[in-house]
């Protein structure tokens, strides 16, 4: 089996966004998740090439069907507005 923390495994799309707050939200539900994703910005110049701008996301190619459900999961059950920060103070994150 492919070691995701490879850094020669195939990455493929799996999530874009024009909105870098959405895919910051998607990037944490898969590291959640485990899915190891990369996010790559597409702000390009603006003179050149006008309202080309975004965030993409990629995973490990053998993490994208999985990754793919977490995001389908999400868009059916998304949390409600305070939802994280309930969770987080009744189970707050280990710290190192």
């Amino acid at each position: 089996m492919e070691n995701p923390k490879d850094e020669h495994a195939e990455l493929v799309k799996i999530f874009d966004s024009e909105q870098e707050s959405e895919a910051l939200v998607v990037h944490g539900l898969l590291e959640s998740a485990g899915i190891q994703s990369q996010m790559t910005s597409l702000n390009l110049q603006q003179d050149v090439y006008p309202g080309l701008s975004g965030v993409i996301l990629r995973v490990p190619a053998n993490q994208a069907e999985e990754a793919r459900n977490v995001i389908e999961q999400y868009r059916a059950h998304p949390l409600a507005d305070g939802e994280i920060m309930e969770a987080e103070i009744k189970d707050p994150p280990a710290q190192a």
